[in-house]
């Protein structure tokens, strides 16, 4: 998304990935040219050629580059580095020659070196309202059956808020290895609205989103952000979801948190949400204001703003500080 956008900007840009094409036999079809696994040679000819080089989360493997071309080198943080670990350690002893961007506020706060917050871009012009679709259902997961992803943790919810009287409609989007225990804990549980559709394609995806008031992603872990998050608010939907790591800033003012891994929290939360419908009217009537901050042309354009302070700087340290 980023490189496209780039390209309508005006710039030139080539891209380098370490994977190989699922399909060798399809070519690859981007506008822009892609370089799968370049050589060392080309490389560091690929690393002459630009203005500014550009990691989309750091790699060691292409950055040694940096060390023999004197280029702005700009890196964005989209994961967590280790603190320890030899790794680790190594990503963030090289990130001091380097200028970051952070996706959300708690990524730039767990690294050791200075960035700036440019939140990430979603696809707008696929994620949006459907006019004619009946947003008729209640709760929403979307992600891998994993437990980093709390999926059983909406399950024990839900259970309890049957057990309050209130049965609300449950949608699981996604599979995963836990699918099959997921299935047994809600049959167990006697949670009879409570709906496994395996994975979706984005159009489908997009009406389901349409279909339900509520999206919950009830994260164990830390996420670095939450890209579905977006993709619901831009469907119409309020998003209940997981307080620690980046997630509370993709929601935003359109929704609410609860601590990770606390179920009696989030059944009282989800309790507050099914029953105050004004309240999820008023989260998801401030989707619009949140989502201009991540429409792709003005993430991309404070991108390029960063990659040209790069430029008129003589080192990293001014630029990331600018």
């Amino acid at each position: 998304m980023l490189a496209e956008e780039f390209l309508r900007q005006g710039h030139e840009v080539r891209v380098i990935t370490q994977t190989q094409r699922s399909d060798e036999a399809v070519p690859d079809a981007f506008p822009f040219e892609l370089q799968r696994r370049p050589t060392a040679q080309r490389l560091l000819a690929l690393v002459r050629w630009c203005d500014v080089y550009f990691h989309n989360n750091v790699s060691l493997p292409c950055a040694w580059p940096v060390l023999f071309v004197r280029r702005p080198w700009v890196v964005a943080h989209h994961v967590w580095i280790p603190k320890r670990g030899l790794i680790g350690r190594l990503k963030r002893l090289a990130l001091r020659r380097a200028v970051g961007i952070s996706i959300s506020e708690a990524i730039a706060s767990d690294l050791s070196t200075p960035s700036v917050i440019i939140p990430n871009p979603y696809d707008d012009a696929t994620f949006r309202p459907l006019p004619d679709c009946d947003r008729d259902q209640d709760l929403i997961f979307v992600g891998r059956l994993v437990s980093d992803k709390g999926a059983d943790l909406l399950i024990s919810a839900v259970a309890n808020l049957h057990a309050r009287g209130i049965e609300p409609t449950v949608t699981i989007v996604g599979t995963g290895p836990e699918e099959a225990a997921l299935r047994e804990q809600a049959g167990g549980l006697g949670l009879k609205k409570v709906s496994f559709v395996g994975l979706k394609n984005p159009s489908a995806l997009v009406r389901l989103l349409n279909a339900h008031r509520i999206l919950v992603v009830p994260s164990r872990w830390q996420e670095p952000f939450g890209i579905v998050a977006l993709e619901a608010i831009a469907c119409g939907c309020a998003v209940a979801g997981s307080d620690g790591g980046g997630l509370r800033d993709a929601i935003g003012p359109c929704g609410a948190t609860f601590p990770n891994g606390d179920v009696p929290a989030l059944t009282d939360l989800l309790e507050e949400m099914l029953c105050g419908a004004d309240r999820v009217r008023a989260l998801a009537a401030a989707a619009e204001q949140h989502l201009q901050r991540h429409k792709l042309q003005r993430v991309a354009h404070e991108y390029l703003a960063v990659f040209a302070r790069c430029l008129a700087v003589p080192g990293p340290r001014e630029c990331s500080e600018a």
